[in-house]
């Protein structure tokens, strides 16, 4: 098992940033697959970013076209964590932010491809 705890959403204001932090726990983190996803009132749940290692300093990193450019996902594995660098935010990006993870080195964009869901963490952003 793999248990997540996403921290650090709040309130920001339109051209702002926010930081997300995932913690997991239970497994061999470096060898997981992360992701965050996001669900806005009234929406399905969306990716936006994920990440995987391959070894050493290499890192594979995928994007939603409507994050790219201004959402940055990064893990550090000495420390089990995973971050979302949000800059540049818009109204649209308010939802709840997921920190996900699942087995394997593929990159998915599809919620029901990962095993592992935290809790969430609200981001807010104020036209």
């Amino acid at each position: 098992q793999v248990q997540l705890v996403e921290s650090g959403g709040g309130l920001v204001q339109a051209g702002g940033s926010l930081r997300l932090s995932c913690v997991a726990s239970g497994r061999t983190f470096s060898s997981l697959a992360m992701s965050w996803f996001r669900q806005a009132p009234g929406k399905e749940r969306e990716f936006a970013a994920a990440i995987t290692w391959g070894g050493g300093s290499i890192y594979y990193t995928s994007y939603a076209d409507s994050v790219k450019g201004r959402f940055t996902i990064s893990r550090d594995n000495a420390k089990n964590t995973v971050y979302l660098q949000m800059n540049s935010l818009k109204p649209e990006d308010t939802a709840v932010y997921y920190c996900v993870a699942r087995r394997g080195a593929i990159l998915e964009v599809t919620p029901g491809k990962y095993d592992y869901w935290g809790q969430g963490t609200q981001a807010t952003v104020s036209s």
